[in-house]
C-alpha cells in the first residue's frame, strides 16, 4: 500500500483556507438570540411597537435611532453628523446585523449613549431588536 503524501504548499494552503473560512464570519449569534438574551435581562418580552416609538423618537436631544439608520432601516443608512455609511439596521435587509454579539453590546452602548445619554436598559433593546426583526422588505 502506497502512502499518498501532500506538497507543504498544498496543505499550508488548505490550512490556510479552512482558517479564512472559519473567522471571516464573527457570527456567534442570530437577532432571535440576542432577543432573547436582552428579553429574559428584561424578564419580559421585546414589543416591537414600543421599539418602533423609541426607535423613531428623539429623547431629548437631535437625534432618534431612524436619525442615522432611516425610517425603517431597510437601506443603508448614513451617520447624521459625520456621513458615514451605514448598513442597513434590519436583519432582513442586513444578514450579519445583530450576528455578533460583542459588535451588538458596542453599537447599543455607543448608540444609546448618543441618542439618549445613557446606556439603553435591556427592555428598550428587546423592544427596539423585536421591531427590526418584525421589518421586512
Amino acid at each position: 500500500m502506497q502512502r499518498q503524501t501532500q506538497h507543504p504548499l498544498r496543505l499550508c494552503a488548505a490550512f490556510a483556507l479552512a482558517w479564512l473560512c472559519g473567522t471571516s464570519a464573527a457570527a456567534d449569534t442570530t437577532p432571535a438570540q440576542q432577543l432573547q438574551r436582552w428579553a429574559t435581562e428584561a424578564g419580559a418580552p421585546g414589543q416591537a411597537e414600543r421599539g418602533r416609538q423609541f426607535f423613531t423618537s428623539r429623547h431629548g436631544g437631535e437625534w432618534s435611532c431612524a436619525a442615522c439608520h432611516g425610517n425603517p432601516p431597510l437601506r443603508p443608512g448614513k451617520h447624521a453628523s459625520t456621513g458615514k455609511a451605514i448598513e442597513p439596521l434590519a436583519p432582513a435587509a442586513n444578514a450579519q446585523a445583530f450576528t455578533d454579539a460583542a459588535k451588538a453590546d458596542k453599537w447599543f452602548r455607543r448608540n444609546c449613549k448618543d441618542v439618549l445619554q445613557r446606556e439603553c436598559s435591556a427592555a428598550e433593546k428587546a423592544d427596539v431588536l423585536a421591531y427590526l426583526i418584525a421589518l421586512k422588505p
